[in-house]
C-alpha cells in the first residue's frame, strides 16, 4: 500500500506563505540571469504543461509560465533545501535548479546548496482517465479533501479495459485504471484476487470500483479528519503560518546575505 507523507507536524517542519518572503523573489531575478530561454523551453517538465495549457495560453506563453522553474529554484535554495521529496514529473525542475547552483558557485564560489531529489515508492501517479499524470487543471484527480461521495463518484467514472463489455469478458488489469490503484490502495492479497477474477471474468467492474473506492475512502480518512479539525481551528492555522513565515524569512535573509557578499551587491555591509 502507498504511504502517504501529508501529516506535516508544525513543530517539526516550517510551515510560510511564499508571497511574504521578498527574498525569494529577489533570488529568482538573480537566477534568471544565469538560464537562457532556450533551456527553459527545453524542459521537459514545462514542455508538457504548455501542451496541455495550450488553449489557454495560445501561442503566446507567458515568462512567468516559462521560467517558473527559476522561481522554483529560488525556492528550493533560499532555505537551503538538500532533500527535496517530488514527483518523478518534477525531477526536471529539480534538475534544472541544480544547473543553477552549479552555474552560480562556479561563478561566485561554493556559496549554495546543491539540492537531490527524494522520490517514494508511487513516483508518478496516474489520472483516472488514464492519464499519465494526476492533475487538478486536468479534472482527473482525487483530492485530499474529497468527501466518501466524492471519491465513490470519481472512482466510479475510472477508466477500464474499452475490450471488457459485459461481466463474464475476459479482463486486462494491464490496461484498467481501477487494478492500477488498487496496487496503491489495496493489500496484496486483495490485489492477488482482483487481477485473478477479472481474468477470469468472474469480477464486474462495477464490484472492483466499490471496493477501491471504500480502501481509498479508509485510507484517506485521518486526512479528512485532520483537515477537519484545522478548518474548525482556523486561528491556529494563521498562528501556524504567522510564525513558521518569520522563521522561514530569517533563513532566506541569512542565504541572501551570502549571495550578495559572493556577488559583491553587499554595499553598505560592514
Amino acid at each position: 500500500m502507498i504511504i502517504y507523507l501529508v501529516g506535516i507536524d508544525p513543530s517539526k517542519t516550517t510551515i510560510y506563505i511564499q508571497s511574504m518572503i521578498p527574498e525569494v523573489a529577489e533570488l529568482t531575478v538573480f537566477y534568471s540571469n544565469l538560464v537562457t530561454i532556450a533551456r527553459l523551453e527545453r524542459n521537459p517538465t514545462v514542455k508538457t504543461e504548455i501542451a496541455q495549457k495550450r488553449e489557454i495560453f495560445g501561442e503566446s506563453v507567458t515568462y512567468g509560465f516559462l521560467g517558473y522553474p527559476v522561481s522554483q529554484a529560488a525556492d528550493i535554495t533560499a532555505f537551503e533545501g538538500k532533500y527535496i521529496p517530488v514527483g518523478e514529473d518534477q525531477l526536471p525542475l529539480i534538475e534544472q535548479c541544480r544547473e543553477i547552483v552549479r552555474k552560480f558557485n562556479s561563478i561566485y564560489g561554493e556559496v549554495l546548496v546543491e539540492p537531490e531529489a527524494v522520490l517514494s515508492s508511487g513516483k508518478r501517479i496516474k489520472g483516472l482517465d488514464g492519464n499519465e499524470k494526476m492533475g487538478k487543471s486536468l479534472g482527473n484527480a482525487i483530492y485530499l479533501s474529497d468527501s466518501e461521495e466524492e471519491i465513490t463518484k470519481k472512482v466510479m467514472s475510472a477508466v477500464t479495459d474499452p475490450n471488457r463489455i459485459k461481466k463474464d469478458d475476459l479482463g486486462n488489469p494491464d490496461i484498467c485504471m481501477v487494478a492500477y490503484y488498487h496496487n496503491l490502495f489495496s493489500t496484496k492479497e486483495e490485489i492477488k484476487t482482483v487481477c485473478e477474477e477479472c481474468k477470469a471474468g468472474k469480477r464486474g467492474c462495477v464490484a472492483c470500483k466499490k471496493q477501491l473506492a471504500k480502501n481509498i475512502i479508509e485510507e484517506l480518512k485521518p486526512i479528512r479528519e485532520k483537515r477537519a479539525y484545522y478548518e474548525a481551528h482556523l486561528e491556529e492555522v494563521d498562528n501556524i503560518l504567522i510564525e513558521g513565515t518569520k522563521k522561514a524569512q530569517e533563513v532566506a535573509k541569512q542565504t541572501m546575505k551570502k549571495v550578495k557578499q559572493a556577488m559583491k551587491l553587499d554595499y553598505f555591509e560592514k
